[in-house]
């Protein structure tokens, strides 16, 4: 059954930004541009800025996020909702890009006219990371000097640069202030670090699957490069003109979507183990084809150094911190120590837990079973 706690808040100190920026380009939907998009046909939209500044000192030359809308911003800028994405996943979080579509956002059962995240009150940004493969600057990216991809050379970056990315395209969508920040797994690290970082831009954080700190340090990064450099064509990373390294991906995608509890979603629609070993491999493939290796290795040495526990106490939000019970990446074992932590840091959380055989995976198909306390969560921060 769902365990709930709430512990009191208190008022912090603001952290400043490390973005900088001198003009924007956006072909999005901000209060003054494109009707809302209905969520039979969703775009995917791009966002630059030039000029970029890491948190290392570094300056990309140019920034460019992906990122989709639902929903319409209202006068004053201040209803917005920003959704975040997991490590390997995307911005496509709800509704379908064509009519014709036969798969929907990875929230779709949370985001949309009536749901948790109502789009007719709300206006939700769901923005793709910095660093990653799909439409975003990453590793894959043109790098200017040369004329090729980054690749191996793309620069460090951190969860204060992926958030900082993200806050420089809300400006630039015109919005003022965020209702809540909310996102599963690597979304929720990224959650955690708005609410340290952006403290009073924000009224709520929905941390699901996660942790507000990252682990495995330099040795999972080790870890990852050295299983890339089993495949014959990974040189070093510069394998971009060497015909990819598809059949690695493909096997590290299949063990990750095993181990996130996809096998068990699945089963719920197809009962025969050997087409859904078939339908598993086909999601994998896709994926396997798009995804930039350099970006599995530029976002695990992000995670690798995130911390936001030392920075709790300066949170001001409501905090919603979702569990799923049978998640093997982020048990709900961990579920007491990060609720005393926030408890000990004066802030105002609640706990809930997924009753769910789905693992990580469980908070978009499991929708039903928590969507009523996110709507409820959401519905408490205008109060």
């Amino acid at each position: 059954m769902p365990r709930t706690i709430w512990l009191a808040g208190l008022l912090a100190l603001s952290l400043s930004a490390c973005v900088e920026t001198r003009s924007t380009h956006t072909n999005g939907n901000g209060s003054n541009a494109n009707p809302p998009d209905s969520l039979d046909r969703v775009l995917s939209r791009t966002f630059t800025v030039p000029a970029f500044k890491l948190e290392s000192g570094q300056v990309l030359p140019e920034m460019t996020l992906a990122y989709e809308t639902y929903g319409r911003l209202a006068p004053g800028g201040r209803n917005a909702i920003l959704v975040t994405h997991g490590f390997t996943s995307n911005h496509h979080a709800a509704g379908k890009h064509a009519v014709t579509d036969t798969t929907v956002g990875w929230w779709d059962g949370l985001i949309g006219p009536g749901k948790a995240i109502d789009t007719d009150r709300y206006f939700v940004v769901s923005s793709n990371m910095l660093g990653s493969s799909f439409g975003s600057t990453a590793p894959k990216s043109t790098n200017p000097k040369t004329g090729k991809p980054y690749g191996p050379d793309f620069p460090d970056i951190t969860l204060r640069d992926i958030v900082g990315a993200q806050k420089t395209l809300l400006e630039g969508l015109g919005v003022e202030h965020l209702v809540a920040v909310a996102g599963p797994s690597f979304g929720g690290f990224q959650t955690f670090q708005w609410a340290v970082t952006y403290p009073a831009f924000m009224n709520g954080a929905v941390v699901v699957v996660s942790a507000p700190k990252g682990s495995g340090g330099d040795a999972a990064v080790k870890t990852l490069q050295d299983r890339l450099a089993t495949d014959p064509n990974w040189n070093g990373g510069w394998y971009y003109d060497r015909g990819g390294i598809f059949p690695t991906m493909l096997k590290m995608r299949i063990e990750t979507l095993e181990r996130y509890g996809q096998n068990e979603v699945l089963a719920r629609t197809i009962a025969d183990p050997d087409q859904r070993a078939a339908r598993l491999r086909q999601l994998a493939e896709g994926w396997a084809h798009q995804f930039d290796p350099n970006s599995l290795v530029t976002l695990r040495k992000a995670s690798v150094k995130f911390d936001a526990e030392r920075d709790l106490g300066k949170i001001h939000a409501k905090v919603l911190y979702v569990l799923s019970r049978t998640d093997k990446l982020f048990p709900p074992s961990i579920a007491p120590d990060v609720m005393d932590k926030l408890a000990r840091a004066g802030v105002n959380a609640k706990y809930f837990e997924i009753d769910t055989e789905l693992g990580h995976s469980a908070s978009g198909p499991e929708w039903a079973k928590w969507g009523p306390t996110l709507k409820d969560f959401i519905a408490g921060l205008e109060q």
